[in-house]
């Protein structure tokens, strides 16, 4: 098996050396260069962090390095060297030939890396088969082996396994699989552990961290995620829009920046300690929503085999008050998401009630449903998929009052309200989706969802895949909207940080059961449970201080 870092690592010449790169935008964008005059060094055994906002050009570099830019894009100057060899200028063929054995890349969301319909064994075994000579006995063994490098469970059942039936960290586990089967001398991570719950991003972090010092890796880092950074980062290098304005050593600049820039994104990152929000004065002892008892049960597998039952969520209560933000965390698989369904009856409970008041006061079954649909509104994790591609955003706001009897025009003059609320300009309803970015498509969903006027709102990681000062402003943003409103919120997320930013309560899930509830400094500070500690002790970043050297 190829192993082209270990003479490399030898030499002490660099793995990966990037010299003033300048990738061109197509003509008409805002500017010339998506990056420009770029220059760093990756080292055998080293990890390096690429930092900046979305648009700064980090995923840019790592598409450059791996020889996969979008045909829109041309490299325009400057050098990629990969263990010497200049890649940007590298033929189809030599690229291909190095991905794997030279370089290897794992990105955001494995489900857009693997094959839905293919066993996750023959995705990993693919590679072998197309760059070794091994037969497919001994190929069954490497991969079963790199399984258990990289701490899958039960290596034979998931080799035989697709996919979808596995969880969102065994998936990427699936893909560092992948990238690590030829043992490359260089590891490109895009934004590996943004969907991922604490505990699992933890583990994926110190599996690249112990791989990558145990073989001498070359890895390249791609993150806006600074409590990642400080765990796992040797060298860091700051983006704004395409261009380098620090770097260094990760103490030095995670805790002295001298560029304003680098102080304005650390002064963003969520601190783990909950702020004191001020009391909401409109806070009513009758709830504005009440869970009680709310289970949900799927029962898996069809005849002639056993037929298991998954207790998604188990006897869930709590109420919501108005002007109150109500976080529910945990891991993956521990029920947050099918509760926020339950709660938006968007699924319908097995068991137990949600209660909305003004819903509940409608004379028939059809007016409550539509007064409780109108009432609950939700902001969902990835804008990109909750606004429809095809019309304006106008239109997709004006949408749901429309559906419940708003006549066009007055929904249309709400409209041009709630830009104003949300910042944003009234000529952007004309405008579609595309041309917008990640945060702004977000502050459009959240306009889209205040248009029904609902008393609650439900964001489920409404945050999560945003760069830090876009992430703060959101939440900025949803405190107002709160404050101004009286509005609850029901807050999902699996960072800790984040919810200690936005939230009053904090109720913790595990296995489709609370397992504690409280006030947030509480349960953050002071914890009762032991699962809920080891959360907080899987949480990036702890004890570092950042911008304060």
């Amino acid at each position: 098996m190829n192993q082209p870092n270990s003479p490399i690592g030898a030499s002490g010449a660099p793995c990966l050396s990037v010299r003033d790169l300048r990738i061109a935008l197509p003509a008409g964008a805002d500017r010339p260069h998506a990056v420009h005059d770029i220059s760093f060094d990756v080292m055998p055994g080293q990890v390096l962090c690429l930092l900046g906002e979305s648009g700064s050009g980090k995923s840019v570099i790592a598409q450059a390095a791996m020889g996969l830019l979008p045909a829109a894009l041309r490299h325009a100057g400057g050098r990629i060297e990969l263990l010497g060899e200049d890649v940007t200028t590298a033929s189809p063929q030599r690229l291909r030939a190095l991905r794997g054995t030279r370089m290897a890349m794992v990105f955001q969301e494995p489900m857009t890396a693997l094959n839905p319909v293919m066993r996750c064994g023959a995705q990993v075994d693919e590679m072998l088969a197309e760059h070794t000579q091994l037969d497919a006995a001994a190929r069954r063994a490497q991969v079963l082996q790199v399984f258990e490098r990289v701490q899958l469970p039960e290596p034979e059942r998931i080799y035989d396994a697709y996919p979808h039936q596995l969880s969102g960290g065994q998936r990427q586990r699936i893909v560092i699989a992948i990238a690590l089967i030829l043992r490359p001398a260089l590891l490109i991570c895009d934004e590996p552990t943004t969907a991922l719950d604490v505990t699992t991003q933890a583990e994926i972090l110190g599996l690249i961290r112990e791989l990558q010092q145990a073989s001498g890796t070359a890895v390249l880092f791609i993150t806006h995620d600074f409590g990642v950074v400080a765990d796992i980062a040797d060298q860091v290098v700051v983006l704004e829009l395409g261009r380098q304005v620090e770097s260094g050593p990760k103490e030095q600049v995670l805790r002295r920046p001298t560029q304003p820039y680098t102080r304005m994104l650390l002064d963003a990152v969520p601190r783990l300690e909950p702020g004191r929000r001020a009391p909401a004065a409109t806070v009513q002892p009758q709830p504005l929503l009440s869970a009680r008892g709310v289970s949900k049960t799927y029962r898996m597998g069809s005849w002639p085999a056993r037929r298991r039952e998954v207790h998604a969520a188990q006897d869930v209560s709590f109420d919501l008050h108005a002007g109150e933000t109500v976080g529910i965390v945990g891991e993956s698989g521990s029920g947050k998401s099918t509760v926020a369904r339950c709660i938006a009856r968007l699924i319908e409970p097995t068991a137990g009630e949600v209660q909305v008041p003004h819903a509940q006061a409608q004379p028939t079954a059809r007016a409550r449903l539509s007064a409780f649909r109108r009432s609950v509104q939700v902001v969902f994790q990835d804008p990109n998929r909750s606004l429809n591609p095809r019309q304006t955003v106008g239109r997709s706001i004006i949408e749901g009052p429309v559906n419940f009897g708003v006549s066009p025009e007055a929904a249309w003059r709400q409209a041009e309200a709630l830009m104003s609320l949300v910042r944003m300009k009234p000529e952007a309803l004309h405008r579609y989706p595309s041309e917008f970015s990640g945060g702004q498509r977000q502050r459009l969903c959240i306009a889209r969802a205040l248009a029904c006027e609902p008393k609650v709102l439900i964001a489920d990681e409404a945050v999560s895949a945003l760069d830090v000062s876009v992430q703060d402003q959101i939440l900025k943003l949803l405190g107002e909207i709160q404050q101004r409103l009286a509005i609850g919120i029901l807050f999902i997320t699996h960072d800790l940080r984040v919810a200690s930013q936005i939230c009053d309560r904090v109720i913790v899930m595990r296995k489709g059961r609370i397992v504690e509830q409280g006030d947030a400094h509480q349960v953050l500070l002071a914890p009762r449970e032991d699962y809920t500690r080891a959360l907080l002790a899987a949480a990036p970043g702890q004890g570092f201080v950042f911008g304060q050297g």
